[in-house]
C-alpha cells in the first residue's frame, strides 16, 4: 500500500484494474461504510478527499466508492483519454470489476459531467443522481451564456499546451488559488487542504492530465454549442442538481436548456455558495442526497 493518503476516518485505500475502452487501467479506490453503494466521482483540481466532510455524514447508511478519475488523484495516468467519454467508460469498468450492476452517482465538476453522461450514454447501471455544480449538455447560445466568458480565463489557461502542464507541475500557488477563490467561506478549504490537492500535480504526467483534460473542455464547449451532440438523447435516470449560485467558474447558465430532455430532474440554486459545494455547504448536501436517494 502506497504512503501519503490523506487520513479520512473510516476510509480504506485499494486499487481496481480495470479493462477500460483505452485499455488496462488501475484505479485508485477510497472506500467507507456500510450500505447500499454510493458512486462519488470527483472534479478538477481535487481527487476523492474531496469527499471528506460526507464521508462521515452519509457512511452509517452507504458503502461509499470514491475513485480517482484516470490521471488524478492515485490513479493511473496513462497518457491519454482525458475527457469525459472516456472518464465515463472508466466509471463503468470499476462497476464491472466491483461486480455491482446498478448505483446512485454523486457528481461534482467533470465528476458531475461524467455522472451525467453515465446516465444519458448507460442508463441500465443507473438509480439516482445528485449532482453538484455540473453544467448540462444542453445550454444554448445566448445573451445569458456571455456571462461564462470571463469565468472561463483559468479553463483557457489550463488547456494551453505546456502552459497548463508548467501552471501545475511547478506552481502549487496556481492550484491553491482556483480551490479558494470560488469558497464564500474561505474556511472551507484550508490552506493545508488546498496544498494536499495540488502536490499531486507535482508529478509531470498528473499535470499532464490536467492540461490534457482542459483541452477536452475547450473542444467539447465548441463542439456542443455547433453540433448539439447530446440533442436526441434523453435523460431517464431521476437527477438532482445543486449549484452554489457564486462559482466563479460556471455560471448559472450552463443549468439551463434540460427541460424537455429529462424525465425527472429539478435544479436547487444554493445561496451565499461558492463552486465547491460539497466542502462549503455538506450538511445541506448530504441532506438532499440522503432524502433524493431514499425515494
Amino acid at each position: 500500500m502506497a504512503e501519503g493518503f490523506p487520513h479520512v476516518e473510516g476510509v480504506e485505500h485499494s486499487w481496481v484494474d480495470v479493462q477500460a475502452s483505452e485499455g488496462p487501467l488501475r484505479v485508485h479506490l477510497a472506500q467507507a461504510g456500510d450500505g447500499p453503494p454510493l458512486l462519488l466521482l470527483h472534479g478538477w483540481p481535487q481527487h476523492w478527499y474531496q469527499w471528506r466532510k460526507l464521508v462521515p455524514r452519509l457512511a452509517s447508511e452507504r458503502t461509499l466508492l470514491m475513485p480517482d478519475l484516470r490521471g488524478f488523484g492515485w490513479s493511473q495516468a496513462p497518457g491519454h483519454g482525458y475527457d469525459p467519454l472516456t472518464f465515463v467508460a472508466d466509471a463503468v469498468a470499476v462497476l464491472d470489476a466491483l461486480e455491482i450492476e446498478r448505483v446512485d452517482l454523486v457528481g461534482h465538476d467533470w465528476g458531475g459531467h461524467t455522472g451525467m453522461l453515465t446516465g444519458l450514454l448507460h442508463p441500465e447501471r443507473l438509480r439516482r443522481m445528485v449532482l453538484l455544480n455540473t453544467p448540462v449538455p444542453w445550454f444554448r447560445p445566448s445573451l445569458a451564456l456571455v456571462d461564462q466568458l470571463p469565468k472561463s480565463w483559468y479553463a483557457l489557461l489550463n488547456a494551453i499546451p505546456g502552459v497548463g502542464r508548467r501552471l501545475h507541475e511547478r506552481s502549487l500557488r496556481w492550484v491553491t488559488h482556483n480551490l479558494r477563490r470560488s469558497l464564500v467561506d474561505r474556511s472551507a478549504i484550508t490552506a493545508g487542504e488546498a496544498g494536499i490537492f495540488a502536490r499531486r500535480y507535482r508529478q509531470p504526467e498528473r499535470a499532464l492530465a490536467a492540461q490534457q483534460l482542459y483541452g477536452s473542455y475547450v473542444r467539447a464547449f465548441t463542439q456542443g454549442l455547433r453540433d448539439r451532440p447530446f440533442d436526441a438523447l434523453r435523460l431517464t435516470v431521476p437527477t438532482r442538481l445543486l449549484f452554489g449560485v457564486e462559482d466563479v467558474m460556471l455560471s448559472t447558465a450552463l443549468t439551463r436548456g434540460w427541460e424537455g430532455h429529462a424525465d425527472d430532474m429539478a435544479v436547487e440554486y444554493v445561496e451565499h455558495c461558492g463552486h465547491f459545494i460539497a466542502e462549503e455547504r455538506p450538511d445541506l448536501v448530504a441532506e438532499r442526497i440522503r432524502s433524493f436517494l431514499a425515494a
